[in-house]
This record gives structure tokens, sequence and C-alpha cells, in this order.
């Protein structure tokens, strides 16, 4: 199985079926961005503190930012509603539709590419101001590449925001948690083409679903590291609404996590 097609077209399929994360902004959101009233999440539920963006009065005027497979009509147009420069690659050309429809919808202009997060030979070294990396590396079978290029692509001094899953999410029998029971299964890192059986496999490709991948947190903290990132700060989150359909392991510690790294 070639991963990134299958993910492509999983991911196109998500559109088509409405998943929460390729639902477009609607026209109220990009007028309040406009006027410097907005907010974005890199993981399920908790806003991105603005001050990690370094924005004034809610103005993002003059900042280059580059939306890491981050389509979906969803971050990218509220960030050129605030007035920034964008950039948004995803490898889901329906979910780049979406944030075409709301940019033609509202009067916005972004650059929008369609590739593969782990290859960004096509943007210059330090091309950006802040790259915007919301949870999605999950989809890929390594992530170091991730963090290199986006080490390249930014300027010094230039910010790396990024959201991630703790890898324990992926360590317990899902069956058994969405029943209330935490049990572990499964060893990190972790991977839907290898931890799993074919039968257990189907689960998700007979319904279209991307296939994950569980990173250690020493490939995502680390990995920022070894590509030469400062971490400068981080947050915990889990997801927020009804927590008790997500599993037992959601109410016992958060799944997810965000950080803001900077380029020296």
């Amino acid at each position: 199985m070639n991963i990134f097609d299958y993910n492509r077209r999983a991911w196109d399929h998500q559109v088509e079926i409405g998943n929460r994360w390729t639902v477009p902004v609607d026209a109220e959101t990009i007028a309040r961005a406009r006027a410097g009233n907005w907010s974005v999440v890199l993981t399920p539920s908790k806003p991105v503190p603005q001050s990690w963006f370094n924005a004034k009065s809610g103005s993002l005027a003059g900042l280059r930012i580059l939306a890491l497979a981050s389509g979906g009509g969803q971050q990218v147009p509220i960030f050129a509603a605030a007035g920034a420069t964008v950039t948004v690659l995803d490898q889901s050309p329906r979910q780049l539709e979406q944030d075409r429809k709301v940019c033609e919808r509202e009067g916005l202009s972004v650059r929008i590419e369609e590739g593969v997060m782990l290859d960004l030979s096509r943007f210059e070294s330090e091309s950006f101001d802040l790259i915007f990396h919301p949870c999605s590396n999950g989809f890929v079978p390594e992530i170091q590449p991730v963090w290199n290029e986006c080490f390249r692509v930014l300027k010094k001094g230039g910010t790396l925001l990024s959201g991630f899953v703790n890898p324990i999410l992926y360590s317990v029998d899902p069956e058994l948690d969405l029943k209330g029971v935490a049990q572990l299964k499964y060893s990190i890192p972790y991977s839907d083409l290898t931890s799993l059986t074919d039968e257990e496999r189907r689960k998700y490709t007979d319904h279209q679903e991307p296939l994950c991948f569980g990173h250690s947190l020493e490939d995502q903290l680390g990995g920022q590291l070894r590509a030469g990132f400062h971490l400068v700060e981080l947050f915990e989150d889990r997801w927020g609404e009804d927590p008790e359909k997500h599993g037992a392991l959601n109410s016992l510690i958060p799944c997810f996590m965000a950080t803001q790294a900077i380029k020296p």
C-alpha cells in the first residue's frame, strides 16, 4: 500500500462525509478575524495563545505563514483575514478546495499548494516567518524529515507551532477504550500498517478512514530539537466535547499536545 496515495483519497472522502476538520469557517468568523478577533486550534479544543503568533491587537499583518498539512477551510482563511500572507500545503485536493472556496467567497488571497509535508523542496530556505502545523504528522510514517524541512524554510527567529497526538492514545485497545476500559494493547511507535492484523486494519480501510502512526515523544519533541529548534512553550489538550464519547483514556489523560518552537 502506498500510504500517501491512500491517505490522500481517505481525506478526500472525509470532506465528502463532513468530518469536523473539513468544514470551512463561516462569513461571521472571517469578519471577526478582519477586526482582530480570531482564534485557531492546533489540537481538538484549546485555542492557541495569540502570543505564540506575536500578534499585536489581533493583527497578523506582514507575517508570512506556511499552513502545513492544514487544509479544510478553517485556519488558512482566518490567517489571511487577519492580515497574514498565507501559503497552505496539503496532500488532499478536496481539503485544499475547502480553503479555495472560503477565500473566493470572502475575497481573500492565499497560495494553495498540493503536496506531502515530508517534501517542502518547492519552497526556498528561510521563506516563512511562521509554520502552523496542526495534528497531522500522525498520517506519515516518519517525522524527522518534517521537522528538518520546517527548520530549513523558516527564517532565523521564525516560529514553528505544532499539534500532535500523545502516542499513549495508540497504545490502548480501541474497542475496550470506548467501553470504558483503558487497557494497553499496542507498542509505541505504532503503525496502522504494521501494528494491526489485516482484519483490524479493514475496520478503517473499509470505511475509507485515514491510516495513522503513533510517533514517540522522543521523535515529536526530541525530533524538533534535533532539527535545531528551541522549544519555548507547550500545552496539553483533550477532546473537548462529550469526553466520554472519546473513550476512557480521554477522561484520564490529555492525549494531545501543542508546542511553540523557535529557529535560533
